[in-house]
């Protein structure tokens, strides 16, 4: 069995700046982007949207298809991860159980911060850094 993940690189853009959220779990101690698992009959995009929103505050325009990514998680299981880039629309975030802070960043900073290689390897092949 395959754990069915979906998560966005929601990226906002003033000019020349662009920065993406990248958020803190403290179950794991970790910075990630922000997914989650597939509900029941849900479809990937649609979970990639609502993973966002719970986890970011953040109601999302979603943007081009990125990509999946396969790994084994914490557990040793198989699990794929769909994601799309993200525009934020509205929305602020609160702290909460799952994600305790979220931290919007400079491409190459949260390339520094991210704890994941797949996380980082999507940042560097979508943003170009």
């Amino acid at each position: 069995m395959t754990v069915e993940a979906a998560g966005g690189l929601v990226v906002r853009e003033a000019g020349e700046l662009v920065e993406l959220a990248v958020v803190h779990r403290p179950r794991y101690d970790d910075w990630s982007l922000p997914k989650g698992k597939l509900g029941p009959g849900e479809d990937w995009a649609a979970a990639a949207l609502r993973e966002v929103e719970e986890e970011t505050g953040l109601r999302c325009e979603l943007g081009e298809e990125l990509g999946s990514v396969r790994y084994l998680d914490r557990k040793g299981r198989r699990k794929q991860v769909r994601w799309w880039r993200m525009r934020p629309l509205e929305g602020e975030f609160v702290p909460g159980n799952e994600v305790d802070e979220l931290r919007w960043l400079e491409p190459t900073v949260a390339l520094e911060l991210l704890d994941y290689e797949q996380d980082r390897e999507l940042v560097r092949r979508t943003l170009g850094v």
